[in-house]
Parts: structure tokens; sequence; C-alpha cells
């Protein structure tokens, strides 16, 4: 639980006002553009061009619509997202939530780290293992940073952010993208085969990312303005603006590609590749500021992915252990499965990355569905339960969701296991609610 460390303020509209209010879903947006999404923004840029531009375009009207029932959910009830699965939920269904929860932190750190290295290696000449062992020392600056409360951590990576938006724009200036062409890929969705939907999934799951609906039920709470009418408006705009941001830079990613590298037939699936062909492109600056950008993305997304652990851990479980405890072990759970990726594929890191982001689209819905119900719920929101307008768009993205993920899967996969999987899923969670 993140507590309060933001005063009231008076006088309504002031600046002062709104610089202490928004905050909150910029350490939530960090997660919309980690290096996860790079390597499936890179890819279906390089190899469909700007056809998969509205992916990201539609995946971030959920991420705005869902980040904002989650900043509802914490100022409304008090708690986050995993407390209140706790409190509704039987214990056994409860910890299968906590559980598939856990294992879309570790793929999601996984893919952080590994894009921390990789930036470290393109810019300094480092062993890809060594890179994943120093990401390790962040844990240790956000201890540092937590005890002067969450207002640091947020100055941070608001000037990560920047510097992730600042070298995008710059490298989109130089490529001169067809912005008619963008247009059409923005506002004209299409898969042109099955692998774009996988892809597609792919950016789905690293857009809208589970972990980031527990956090930011949480770190909303940070904020005490002595008004929950107007917390919930200015949780919205603040929402609206930093996921707007993380629009842009993934919007960004996959557009460079298709300008600078699908324009030339050249296909990416490698981050070291998309830095090494920039430079004959655009210029060594371009191929520089991409490195800085990725390692500005693996850091702050494993600052946020850290504290998202944390919250998780503590509210499904109760479980009352020291801060840096939970922070290493946290960490530790995405440095060992890193470690073993690089040493298994070498520096061909992209396959797995991509497949870390089609793990988090597959864990996503029982995140989704949980937030959906509690803020439908007058019960427990009282005046601020979703309207029905909000409840129907609600069970259109959770229906989208899961038809895309099962599609994906039934394409993928012998469909035999794909029923047995859900059978079984399917059965646990009815086994534990009759249970209750």
């Amino acid at each position: 639980m993140v507590h309060s460390d933001t005063p009231p303020l008076r006088g309504k509209g002031s600046l002062r006002r709104l610089l202490a209010l928004f905050g909150p879903a910029y350490l939530v947006s960090v997660g919309y553009m980690d290096p996860g999404n790079w390597a499936t923004d890179l890819l279906g840029g390089s190899r469909y061009g700007y056809a998969l531009l509205w992916v990201v375009g539609v995946s971030s009207l959920m991420a705005v619509f869902l980040q904002t029932l989650c900043a509802r959910l914490g100022l409304v009830t008090g708690k986050d997202l995993a407390q209140a699965c706790r409190e509704f939920f039987p214990a056994r269904a409860a910890h299968a939530l906590w559980i598939l929860a856990e294992v879309a932190i570790v793929a999601c750190d996984v893919a952080e780290v590994i894009g921390s290295a990789v930036a470290l290696r393109l810019l300094f000449g480092l062993d890809l293992r060594i890179g994943v062992l120093l990401t390790g020392f962040d844990v240790l600056f956000l201890l540092a940073l937590g005890r002067f409360g969450v207002r640091k951590i947020e100055a941070v990576v608001i000037v990560l952010v920047a510097t992730i938006f600042l070298s995008f724009a710059l490298n989109l200036f130089w490529a001169k993208p067809d912005l008619a062409a963008a247009a059409g890929g923005l506002f004209r969705p299409s898969l042109p085969d099955r692998d774009a939907l996988i892809i597609a999934v792919g950016i789905l799951g690293a857009t809208v990312m589970p972990h980031n609906l527990y956090l930011h039920s949480s770190i909303v709470q940070s904020r005490q303005t002595g008004d929950t009418e107007e917390s919930v408006r200015w949780a919205t705009w603040d929402t609206v603006a930093a996921l707007g941001g993380a629009f842009f830079v993934n919007a960004a990613i996959l557009v460079l590609a298709a300008a600078v590298f699908g324009a030339k037939g050249q296909v990416v699936e490698q981050l070291e590749d998309a830095h090494r062909l920039l430079g004959p492109a655009l210029g060594g600056g371009a191929a520089t500021l991409f490195a800085v950008a990725l390692l500005a993305s693996g850091q702050s997304s494993t600052l946020t992915g850290t504290l998202a652990g944390q919250i998780v851990m503590e509210g499904f479980t109760n479980l009352r252990v020291k801060p840096w405890l939970r922070r290493l072990v946290t960490r530790l759970l995405a440095i060992v499965p890193a470690m073993m990726v690089v040493m298994a594929y070498g520096g061909e890191v992209n396959r797995p990355l991509v497949l870390s982001q089609v793990l988090l689209s597959m864990q996503l819905p029982f995140a989704v569905i949980p937030l959906v119900l509690f803020t439908s719920d007058r019960r427990r929101m009282g005046e601020f339960a979703s309207p029905v307008w909000m409840k129907v768009v609600g069970i259109l993205v959770s229906a989208a969701i899961l038809i895309a993920d099962l599609y994906m899967l039934l394409q993928s996969y012998d469909p035999r296991w794909v029923v047995a999987g859900i059978v079984a899923l399917t059965g646990y969670f009815a086994w534990a609610f009759r249970r209750r």
C-alpha cells in the first residue's frame, strides 16, 4: 500500500494544485512503453508497415479506460485491486489470481531487465549477462527514493519518460514518415496474416499490462484532495495525459520501424538490429538516441514493476514484510529468468520478448474482469459506481480481450491443449467459488 504523502491543497484551478495532483498515472505510463512494447512494435512496423498502427490506437484507448477504472476504485474504496480481490473472492480463487498476477509481473520484468541489458550493451559494449546483473541495483535506488515518498519516484520516472518522448520525437522528425499511410494504418483495421494476429495480441499485451491495473489503484491513493469527486476528475485527466504520451511513444516506435525498415523490406527481429540499421539510415545520432531511450525505458519500467510486485504481494496475501525484502524478492524473480533467457538465446532476445508480451495478454482477463466487476458494484462504489455506458464498454473490452486471446491460442497451438487448459481453469474457479 502506498500511503498518502501529498497534503490537501486549497485554491481550485491553481497551478500548484494541478502539479500536486498530477503524477500517479505517469508512474503507470512507463509500463506502456517498456522494452516489450519496443520488440512488438518494431517487429510489427518493419514487417507490416503502418498496417498494425490501429492496434496501438485501440489498445491505448482500452488502457485509458481501464486505468481510469483503477483510479476510481482506489480513490473511492481506499483499496487497491489486489486487496479488493482478496476481500471479495474465496481464498482459493484469490490465491490463483495472485499466482497469475505474479507470473505476469515476472514476464514483464524479464522484458524490462533484458531491454536494459541490451541498451547497456549498445551504449557501453557490456556483456548482456553483466547488464542483467546491473539492473538489480535499481532495487537499492528505489529503496533510497522510497524513504522520501512516492513523489520522488514520480519525479525520476517523469524525467525518464520525457527522455524517451524527446528521443522518438527527434527520430521521427529525421525519418520523415508517410503521414497519409500512417493515418490509414491508424483508422483502417487490418490483419494481413496469422503472424500479424500474434503480433497484434502481443501489442495488446504489451500496451494494456495487468500489473499496471494493480499499481494504479494503489498509487493514486498517494494524493489527498479532501473531495472524492474532484479526486476522480483529476485522476481521469492525469490518466488521459500520461497515457496519451505513452500512445505517442508506442505509435512512434511502430511508425519509425515502418518508415525506416519496412519501406526497405528490412524485417527487424532484434533490438540490436534496429540500432545497427538506424545509424546508416538516419545518422549516428539517431542510433544513440534509440539506445538512450531504450535504457530510460528499461530502467523506468523496472522501477515501477518492482513497486507493482510489492503491491500485488502485499494486497493478495496481506503479508507484512520489510520493504527491502519484498523488493529484493520481486527483483530476483525477474533477474533469474532473464539471465536464463540471455544464456539460452544469447543476443537473439526479441522472440522471448514478444512471447512475454503474449503471456501478459493471456493474463489480462484475470485482472480486467474483476476490475470491471468491482467498479460496477454500487454497494462498493456508491454514487461512483460505473454508469451504464461504462459497464457496457467494460464488458465489450473484456470480451474483445478474451476473443483475441482465444483466437490467437487456437491459431498457434494444438486446440486440444487449449480447450483442456480452459476447462481446467474454469473448473478450478468454479470449485473455488462453490467452496466459498
